[in-house]
C-alpha cells in the first residue's frame, strides 16, 4: 500500500504538474509558481530547475516507459544544450530570463554537477551521444577548472574566476567549500561512471568519499559537518538532518554503483550511524525537523528533507533488515506528507515548508530551487526499492 499510494501520487499528481509547466514557446519549463498559484510566465529560468526537471523526466519515463516522459525530457535537454551551455567560456550557467538569455552568468560547481546527473540519466533513457558527450564535456570542466589541492572550489564568475561562494553559503558564514555541493558533485558523478563505465569518474568518486570520511564526517559528533574554509575546517556549530539522511542512502548508492569492497567497508560504517542518529535525533512528531544551529532546533517541516528522510529510512532498512523501525518511520513519514505536506489546491504540487503546527509557509510552489527532484525522486525510488523487495 505504502508505494502503491506513492506510484498513485507520481504518476496523477507530480508528473501532470511539471507537464503543465512546458514552455512551448522559448522552451524549457517555467520558473515561477507563487504561493497563490499565479503563474508567472516571464520568470527568471533556474538552470538547476531546468536540469533537476530534465533528471525527473528521464527517470520517470525509464521507471514507467511512457514516451509523453521522454519527450518531456528531451524538451528539457534540448533547453539545457542550446540555451544553458555557454559555448565561449565553458560550463553551465546559474539561471536564464524567460526567453532564454544569459540573467546571472556565475558558474558553480553545484550547477555543473546537477547538469552531469541530468544529461546522464537523460543519456540512459534516450540513448542520445550528444547527451553524454555534454556530461562527459562538464566533468572536464570541473576537473580542470573547479578544483583546488583540497577538493572542488564552488563559486566562480563566467570565466570561471573565483569569487564569493554566497548562493550556496548560508546562516550568516562565507564558505569556500560545502558538505551540499561536493554530496552532489559526488551523486553526478556517479550517475555518469554508472553509464559510462570511465575509470577515471571511478577514481575521482573515490577520493570523494575519502574527503567525506576524512574531512566532512564528525566522528565524535556522528555528524556531517557543513560549512568549510579552503581547507576542510569547520566554519558553524550545523547538523543538517536532510542533508545527512540524504548523504546516507545516496554514498550507499554510490557505493552500489562503485563496487569498491575496501570502499563499502570504510564508508558503510559511516552511514548507518548517520541514519541511526538522524532517526534519535530528528524525527519527531512524524517528520524530520529542520535542522540545529549551536543546538538549537528549527522545527520548520521542509519539503525536501521530509521526502530524503522517506529513501533514507528505506535505505536504512534495506542495509539493515533487523532496523525495522526504519521502515515504519519512512512510512510514517510518507503519511504526514501526504496529509499535511502535499497542497490539496486544484493547481498546486507541495507546499515548500509547514511550520510546527502544520500551518503552509507562504513560499512559492515553483521557484529555481523548488522542482520534482527531490519528491519525484523519492517516488521513484520508493517504487523501484518496493518492486525489488517484492
Amino acid at each position: 500500500m505504502f508505494a502503491q499510494e506513492i506510484k498513485e501520487h507520481l504518476v496523477k499528481e507530480i508528473i501532470p504538474f511539471w507537464m503543465n509547466l512546458k514552455d512551448d514557446v522559448y522552451g524549457g519549463f517555467y520558473g515561477y509558481l507563487g504561493y497563490d498559484l499565479v503563474l508567472d510566465k516571464q520568470a527568471v529560468k533556474g538552470c538547476i530547475l531546468n536540469s533537476r526537471i530534465l533528471w525527473f523526466f528521464s527517470n520517470a519515463y525509464l521507471l514507467l516507459q511512457e514516451e509523453s516522459l521522454l519527450e518531456c525530457a528531451k524538451h528539457a535537454f534540448l533547453f539545457l544544450k542550446e540555451r544553458c551551455i555557454d559555448r565561449e567560456n565553458g560550463g553551465v550557467y546559474w539561471s536564464l530570463t524567460y526567453d532564454g538569455k544569459p540573467e546571472d552568468t556565475t558558474k558553480h560547481t553545484y550547477n555543473q554537477a546537477f547538469a552531469i546527473y541530468a544529461l546522464s540519466s537523460y543519456y540512459d533513457a534516450s540513448k542520445d551521444p550528444q547527451a553524454l558527450a555534454l556530461a562527459e564535456n562538464l566533468y572536464l570542466v570541473v576537473e580542470d577548472k573547479c578544483k583546488d589541492a583540497y577538493g572542488y572550489m564552488e563559486a566562480f564568475n563566467i570565466r570561471f574566476e573565483p569569487e564569493d561562494n554566497d548562493k550556496l553559503s548560508e546562516n550568516g558564514v562565507m564558505a569556500e567549500k560545502t558538505m551540499n555541493t561536493l554530496l552532489h558533485v559526488f551523486e553526478a558523478y556517479t550517475e555518469l561512471y554508472r553509464v559510462s563505465k570511465n575509470e577515471e569518474t571511478a577514481q575521482k568518486i573515490r577520493e570523494m568519499l575519502d574527503i567525506f570520511s576524512d574531512q566532512v564526517y564528525n566522528k565524535e559528533a556522528g555528524r556531517q559537518e557543513v560549512f568549510f574554509d579552503k581547507t576542510w575546517h569547520t566554519l558553524i556549530d550545523l547538523y543538517s538532518y536532510g542533508h545527512d539522511i540524504e548523504t546516507a542512502w545516496l554514498v550507499d548508492r554510490g557505493l552500489e554503483v562503485l563496487g569498491d569492497e575496501a570502499y563499502t567497508e570504510k564508508l558503510s560504517p559511516i552511514t548507518k550511524t548517520i541514519t541511526e542518529n538522524i532517526y534519535k535525533r530528528a524525527y519527531i512528531d512524524h517528520s524530520l525537523v529542520n535542522e540545529a544551529e549551536n543546538g538549537v532546533v528549527d522545527t520548520t517541516r521542509v519539503w525536501w528533507v521530509q521526502a530524503e528522510a522517506v529513501v533514507g529510512f528505506l535505505n536504512g532498512y534495506q542495509k539493515s533488515p533487523d532496523h525495522v523501525e526504519y521502515l515504519q518511520a519512512a512510512e510514517d513519514i510518507w503519511s504526514y506528507i501526504r496529509d499535511w505536506m502535499i497542497d490539496k489546491r486544484a493547481g498546486s504540487e507541495w507546499y515548500a515548508a509547514l511550520d510546527e503546527d502544520k500551518k503552509p509557509v507562504e513560499d512559492p510552489i515553483v521557484e529555481p530551487w523548488k522542482c520534482p527532484y527531490h519528491n519525484g525522486r523519492m517516488c521513484i525510488e520508493v517504487i523501484r526499492r518496493m518492486r525489488d523487495v517484492a
